[in-house]
């Protein structure tokens, strides 16, 4: 079992200790925080980006495809007057010698991110590969 310990250094800051890593967080200046850190929400949005960057990359790497100028975007969309997700889109740009045979695959790769399929299965989640202007 993976253990966190959350602290709570002053106003809206919080704190996640786990291994040698610490993870700090802030409320915008809106929420009456100091905006020190970015807030614990667009902190799981991150980690989403990056679950799915890993997996591309790794997919990449294993068929020694080059990774130069790729990137990877992310934006959620959220329910009218909610703050609940609606959608989220998943966009990697790739360079132009990326083999037009591998996108669906990459796509399927990425959409099997751990942190992606621990969310609701209501959120409309659309991954896509784009080429990257020369």
């Amino acid at each position: 079992m993976k253990k966190f310990e959350v602290v709570f250094p002053g106003n809206k800051k919080i704190d996640v200790k786990f291994n040698d890593f610490l993870v700090k967080t802030d409320q915008s200046k809106k929420n009456e925080g100091d905006e020190t850190a970015p807030e614990p929400f667009d902190i799981f949005l991150s980690s989403l980006g990056a679950c799915a960057g890993i997996y591309a990359k790794s997919f990449c790497d294993i068929r020694k495809l080059s990774c130069r100028g790729m990137k990877l975007f992310l934006s959620a969309s959220f329910k009218k007057g909610q703050k609940h997700m609606e959608g989220i889109e998943i966009t990697l740009h790739v360079n132009q010698e990326f083999p037009e045979k591998y996108i669906k695959p990459i796509i399927k790769t990425m959409n099997g991110c751990a942190v992606k399929n621990q969310l609701h299965p209501d959120i409309n989640i659309q991954t896509s590969v784009v080429y990257l202007e020369d």
